[in-house]
């Protein structure tokens, strides 16, 4: 019985938490988060990004570091998030499209290694995911995301300016637009 009333809590946690995240979206009107210098410092979100404990999804250390020099966009998500798994394969194809410019995007998983090991068995994306934890709220929050929602995605070019953040499910033609400009 006991439970059966903790699965039940744990539900409507997660409800309130997504409707939430909807609230948020639907009362900024799916508009961009505001730049992260509001947060603090660009500079600062994006070395904290290449400082950030990741994993692979069979747990390997992992380190983002790799991705200094070049431009990157950064897709935090969790697979109990429906925007989240809507817009993947957006980004999917927008991996396959900007690849030859050198443009790369990874996809941080704020959720467990077991959650997203078993998402990735059933859905296929074309670019990296590596495993954040709940972490991964704290390092969105470094770029602006004091929300707390998801998707979040994050735009660095090969300087590591941040050029955009974008609260909820990305819009593919205005991402083009950033990544053109890149």
């Amino acid at each position: 019985m006991n439970t059966r009333r903790i699965l039940a809590g744990a539900l409507v946690a997660l409800v309130a938490a997504g409707g939430g995240v909807l609230a948020n979206h639907w009362l900024n009107g799916g508009a961009e988060v505001a730049h992260a210098a509001q947060a603090g410092s660009p500079r600062n979100a994006v070395e904290q990004l290449w400082a950030a404990p990741v994993t692979s999804v069979d747990g390997k250390p992992q380190s983002l570091s790799l991705h200094k020099g070049h431009p990157i966009v950064v897709n935090f998500w969790a697979s109990w998030c429906g925007p989240c798994v809507e817009e993947m394969p957006a980004l999917s194809q927008l991996q396959r499209e900007y690849a030859k410019k050198g443009i790369q995007f990874v996809g941080l998983g704020v959720d467990s290694q077991k959650n997203i090991q078993a998402f990735l068995q059933k859905v296929k994306v074309a670019y990296p995911v590596y495993v954040t934890g709940f972490g991964g709220a704290d390092l969105a929050r470094a770029f602006g995301n004091n929300a707390g929602g998801l998707p979040f995605t994050v735009v660095i070019d090969a300087k590591g300016n941040v050029r955009s953040t974008k609260l909820g499910q990305i819009d593919p033609t205005a991402l083009r637009q950033t990544l053109d400009a890149l």
